[in-house]
């Protein structure tokens, strides 16, 4: 079997290492990938939003199966257009990516199917949210409605962030056509818990739950960013609370959707925060997360791709998704200076037991040197019998992955560990 996964992240990568253990696949393509990519599959100069130009290197290569992994073009209809051209997918179509595409849309959708979510208000004028905040609950989030490349939610501590951040998502474009729309909800608090689960639009089975870490610095201080590191299982995840999160949250979910005519097969994506009165959905996305991929793909036991078929051809309550009971770690070595600005064009070196356990996210080749290219450059994983010892290990490995001007977190997984306690 042919194979194209489009994207070219660590996300990217990650999938990619897990489709490889598959014995049948001939050959995996990714469109764009990247230099660290390179190694585990063939990579096409093709963006992944380049809908036309996917669909013709579809049909160029032969390709049998595709997994569409980023948020953008499964909002833009990649999936649509590649089962138009009669090739199956793993992802959901436009219609249903909107659940991400647009936090609107996917506020509403819980409010009307009596989903449990924090309380909001949305505004496409500004001046009628800058008047709501005079008076809103502080602290209070403000998220722009549409794709902001996981930075467009604001955690406002006073009502001057709060108004600042409305202004620069609706008069200063920060975020695009993204921040046209900006959805003002209550601030909830309690330990947060990322799912991501396996849909072919009537079965749900969740995968291994994981904690991730946004803030830039030790300790949660700093810019949010795309995820500074992840663990796997979350402790905070219990069986009584995973419970509750099929009844409750899940399962309603992927029925809301189906009400809605717009079914929902792939990767679903369930952000959450463990209030006092429950679980509550902070977002979906609409794929896999990243990075939480990096920990939950390396202790998946069943095929990958036979699961993503399943969910592409309705078959997943036959199919067996079976995890690991082992702990999984990954730290993200990034560009000095992420989330804002950084320098690039720096060398990778990494030892050859790193590279085994390390995908690339922001690197390219250049001159048969892989050099950085990116904010978030690499994630090193451990798995390991205990939490605790993957948190070691993948900090042991990561010390094997070199570049000038690069930083990590040194507290990736301590929170958990402190739930454990």
């Amino acid at each position: 079997m042919n194979i194209l996964v489009v994207g070219g992240g660590g996300r990217e990568h990650a999938i990619i290492k897990a489709l490889k253990k598959n014995p049948n696949i001939t050959k995996i393509y990714a469109a764009p990938g990247n230099g660290g990519i390179a190694a585990d599959a063939i990579c096409l100069p093709v963006s992944a939003t380049d809908i036309d130009g996917i669909v013709g290197l579809a049909r160029q290569y032969a390709i049998d199966y595709a997994v569409v992994a980023p948020d953008d073009p499964l909002v833009l209809g990649c999936v649509d257009a590649l089962e138009e051209a009669g090739i199956a997918c793993f992802g959901p179509r436009a219609n249903a990516a909107i659940i991400e595409g647009s936090k609107a849309f996917s506020k509403n959708l819980m409010k009307k199917y009596g989903i449990p979510t924090a309380k909001y208000e949305i505004f496409t004028d500004m001046e009628e949210a800058l008047r709501y905040l005079d008076t809103a609950p502080i602290p209070t989030v403000v998220k722009a409605d549409g794709l902001a490349l996981g930075k467009g939610v604001i955690i406002a501590q006073t009502r001057q962030e709060a108004k600042d951040a409305v202004t620069d998502m609706m008069a200063n474009a920060k975020f695009g056509k993204s921040g046209s729309t900006v959805v003002i909800e209550e601030f909830l608090t309690g330990p947060e818990v990322s799912v991501l689960a396996f849909t072919d639009g009537k079965t749900v089975k969740p995968m291994i739950s994981s904690m991730d870490h946004k803030r830039a610095g030790d300790h949660d201080t700093g810019l949010n960013t795309g995820g500074m590191g992840t663990i796997a299982p979350n402790p905070y995840y219990t069986d009584a609370v995973a419970a509750q999160c099929m009844e409750k949250i899940f399962l309603p979910t992927v029925a809301a959707m189906n009400a809605e005519g717009r079914t929902f097969k792939g990767c679903l994506y369930f952000g959450l925060m463990i209030t006092a009165d429950g679980p509550k959905v902070i977002e979906y996305n609409c794929r896999f997360g990243d990075p939480e991929t990096q920990v939950v793909l390396p202790l998946l036991e069943s095929d990958l791709l036979t699961v993503m078929r399943a969910c592409t051809d309705g078959t997943l309550a036959e199919t067996e998704v079976k995890f690991s009971p082992k702990a999984a770690c990954c730290v993200i070595t990034a560009s000095k200076g992420y989330p804002e600005s950084y320098q690039k064009g720096f060398e990778i070196v990494m030892t050859e037991e790193a590279e085994s356990c390390t995908y690339v996210a922001g690197a390219k080749l250049e001159n048969g040197k892989l050099v950085t290219s990116g904010g978030r450059v690499t994630g090193t994983t451990a798995v390991a019998d205990s939490l605790e010892a993957a948190i070691g290990e993948a900090y042991r490995l990561s010390d094997g992955v070199s570049f000038q001007n690069a930083y990590r977190r040194t507290d990736i997984g301590q929170r958990a560990l402190q739930a454990l306690r």
